[in-house]
């Protein structure tokens, strides 16, 4: 990109608080940051500096950035730092604590307490996957927790921790579940030390809301702009967050595969399957040894039953890395597309096992367990998913879905009405909710959220008949038959192989309507739409003998029916115009 293009990208972005005009500076201060996080051992937030920093052009040899200047505390703590942190490579972390006992410096501090920090959670690990069943999880505790927290909580006050001892800090917060105080320190982490990805990650973690995100005082830097896009991919805004990404690629950062991953996942959460896929697609062409985001490529592969390419991706992830938690999702997946479904929840415990905090297995392990109709095991696995992430809204979907099995209809109706606020232009959730609600005998909030479901953009097509279905319960037979119209228009104007068991349904009830109304015409037109559906061939048969019948005794069509009403001429029988009930006002149905 050129560097007048990258200025006024920069300009737009800067608008949003990050300043993209000098890329150089950018990729000076990520190989930095990557280097520094490495010698903390945070592997992570050191690939994510790397990647990002790979995606810019390389710096020539005059503008390296310098190694970190070393202090006298630094040079003092050198031998058993240097130790230390071979023996944390290679997982051994009382070891390497224990060499770094008294250390006074920064770096060699910082990776004595990360190294009980791990040492803890590698233990709480262990204890669980002994313990499993993965689904009695959450009885084992990390025991460092509480010493390393008055430990760092004493340096805090002192004002002696640097942005990493910051994140360490919070990290330890919100493992003892102090909320508040872990998102202060964080954003403290990421004003001090704003380059540090971890710490900005942690934070996403924790944001449940938009309002939420206004009241942070977060530091102005460019760093903020991709913290922006994560959260609202996180908080399913995702409007705004392709917005940001598309920022950040007109910015300069064209070939990050990060972003190009995360817009991707971004149209998987609006449910744009095509794009979705062809961007994962590209992905796989640009980086083909990736498994990061893999699994969510399997669920859009699911979703559209492609078996081949399920098994090729399940085939080629067990070839890179059996053993990844991804990698254990994605053949779940596959063999979930197969019906096989004990071998699935195997796979997905498999995940657990390697890493009880993965969200999405929990979510899948509990859609399985479903399938298996073990429901007990099913609502474990799904609160489990929520334990680790309150914005799962397929977990609260999932729990409404197992109530609903149970027939608790109050149950389903708080789970539903969770999972749409999550997703408030979901159709689905607003579908459920509207059963539920008839299931509670609530009818017109059931209408009103049929109809919501409507408007929104309905995916499976039934918001319109079960609308209709109620109509006809409370005997508003009008309205009902608008419904159906409707309905019909919709499901011809797709210009889809008409499946839906419940066309039959629409065109039945209209001949009927049209007969009571006396409107030959289009209850014959109806009628012989019945005739092509086998269960609805004989009442469709017996409605045109009836007409027949009293238009041979002279029966005249009525006229008192207000305007006409087209449907698409593929539907009217020997494509004659038909008089359709003029389109009703719905304003008392909506919501």
């Amino acid at each position: 990109i050129g560097r007048a293009g990258a200025m006024a990208a920069a300009a737009m972005v800067a608008a949003g608080g990050g300043d993209f005009s000098d890329l150089r500076e950018i990729k000076k201060q990520l190989l930095s940051v990557a280097e520094r996080s490495r010698e903390r051992g945070l592997q992570h937030s050191g690939k994510w500096a790397a990647e990002l920093a790979f995606a810019l052009e390389p710096l020539p040899l005059s503008e390296l950035p310098p190694p970190p200047a070393l202090t006298e505390e630094d040079a003092r703590d050198l031998d058993a730092y240097t130790l230390a942190k071979s023996y944390f490579d290679l997982k051994e972390y009382d070891r390497a604590a224990y060499f770094l006992q008294g250390c006074k410096s920064q770096k060699a501090y910082f990776l004595y307490m990360y190294s009980r920090y791990l040492s803890g959670e590698k233990k709480k690990d262990d204890e669980t996957v002994d313990s499993l069943g993965p689904l009695e999880k959450g009885q084992v505790k990390n025991e460092a927790l509480r010493e390393l927290r008055v430990e760092l909580s004493k340096k805090h006050k002192a004002q002696e921790l640097d942005g990493f001892g910051l994140y360490l800090y919070g990290v330890v917060l919100r493992k003892l579940d102090l909320v508040k105080e872990a998102i202060d320190v964080f954003v403290e982490a990421a004003h001090v030390l704003p380059l540090h990805w971890g710490a900005w990650l942690e934070l996403c973690n924790l944001i449940t809301d938009k309002e939420m995100l206004k009241f942070l005082s977060l530091p102005d830097t460019w760093m903020k702009e991709f913290f922006l896009a994560h959260i609202y991919t996180e908080l399913q805004l995702i409007e705004e967050a392709l917005q940001k990404y598309q920022s950040l690629i007109d910015a300069g950062f064209s070939k990050s595969t990060y972003i190009i991953s995360q817009i991707a996942v971004a149209y998987h959460n609006i449910r744009d399957i095509d794009k979705a896929l062809s961007i994962f697609n590209e992905l796989r062409k640009q980086d083909p040894y990736r498994i990061e985001n893999m699994d969510t490529f399997s669920n859009l592969l699911y979703v559209r039953s492609m078996k081949p390419e399920l098994s090729y991706l399940a085939h080629n992830l067990c070839e890179i890395d059996k053993y990844r938690v991804e990698t254990c999702c994605v053949i779940g997946n596959y063999y979930s597309l197969r019906s096989q479904h004990e071998k699935a929840a195997l796979y997905f415990q498999r995940a657990l096992k390697l890493n009880p905090r993965y969200l999405g297995a929990w979510t899948l392990m509990g859609h399985e367990y479903m399938e298996m109709k073990n429901t007990s095991a099913a609502i474990q696995a799904y609160r489990h998913a929520i334990e680790v992430n309150k914005r799962d809204y397929r977990a609260w979907y999932g729990l409404g879905q197992t109530y609903e099995i149970l027939k608790m209809p109050f149950y389903c109706l708080y789970y539903y009405r969770r999972a749409h606020q999550l997703r408030p232009n979901d159709s689905r959730m607003l579908v459920a909710l509207g059963e539920c609600y008839e299931k509670l005998n609530q009818l017109v909030e059931a209408k009103k959220c049929y109809w919501r479901a409507y408007a929104v953009g309905d995916v499976e097509k039934m918001a319109l008949v079960k609308l209709a279905k109620l109509h006809e319960q409370l005997n508003e037979s009008e309205q009902a038959a608008q419904c159906y119209i409707k309905y019909i228009q919709d499901i011809y104007s797709c210009g889809e192989v008409v499946e839906h068991l419940e066309v039959s349904t629409a065109f039945r009830y209209l001949a009927q309507y049209y007969f009571k109304c006396k409107l030959w015409d289009e209850a014959s037109a109806c009628a012989q739409k019945c005739c092509a559906f086998n269960d609805t061939r004989e009442e469709g048969k017996a409605l045109l003998r009836q007409i027949l019948q009293l238009r041979n005794q002279g029966e005249t069509s009525s006229t008192d029916v207000a305007a006409p009403f087209f449907l698409p001429a593929s539907l009217s029988a020997n494509n004659t115009p038909t008089r359709r009930v003029s389109p009703l006002n719905l304003s008392s149905v909506t919501p």
